[in-house]
């Protein structure tokens, strides 16, 4: 058995759990925050038996499209200087990251 965890944009939330569960794979959802743009993001426990791992990645990868945002380059300006506006920069988001974990016992009690 594994357990996947996949880390994936709040964008992509509703329609990837209603994908997984429409296959029968049960899922946990959990509101988590990312560190690089601080913002909200979704954290998602899937528990799958091993035969069933490649369709659940699949899914994953047919939902979570990675695209491009604008956002303020995060200030990394000395205490003291007060004059200093964040300019705009592009960075990719969306897409997911997925950790594949050996599961050695399941229990549900």
């Amino acid at each position: 058995m594994k357990l996947l965890i996949a880390i994936i944009q709040d964008e992509d939330a509703a329609k990837l759990v209603t994908s997984l569960m429409s296959e029968g794979y049960g899922v946990t959802k959990l509101a988590t925050t990312g560190g690089f743009l601080r913002a909200g993001n979704t954290t998602l426990l899937i528990g799958v038996d091993d035969c069933k791992l490649d369709g659940a990645m699949s899914v994953i990868e047919k939902v979570c499209h990675s695209r491009k945002q604008m956002t303020s380059a995060p200030s990394q300006m000395p205490a003291g200087i007060t004059n200093y506006t964040p300019y705009p920069i592009e960075v990719v988001v969306g897409g997911a990251t997925v950790f594949v974990l050996n599961v050695e016992q399941l229990k549900k009690l």
